[in-house]
């Protein structure tokens, strides 16, 4: 399975459910906070195409977008 990438804060109920998700369903993720990070938060900026908002999820080098995109995506089996 290809690695999961999640760019989370720590404040952000969209990224508590995007990891309850991803927690639910076994999967395995790494977690980047950009909360304080600024390397991270431009990295997040870079793979996104500019998106700012949390959480930013891919699978791969896919970019899947926030947590209402995840969700969509587990409703519809993938």
């Amino acid at each position: 399975m290809a690695e999961i990438t999640v760019y989370s804060k720590g404040y952000c109920p969209y990224c508590s459910a995007a990891k309850a998700l991803l927690d639910a369903k076994g999967a395995e993720y790494t977690l980047i906070d950009v909360t304080t990070d600024a390397a991270a938060r431009d990295e997040m900026l870079q793979r996104s195409n500019g998106a700012r908002t949390v959480p930013q999820i891919f699978i791969g080098e896919q970019h899947i977008g926030g947590f209402d995109d995840l969700n969509a995506l587990h409703k519809a089996g993938e």
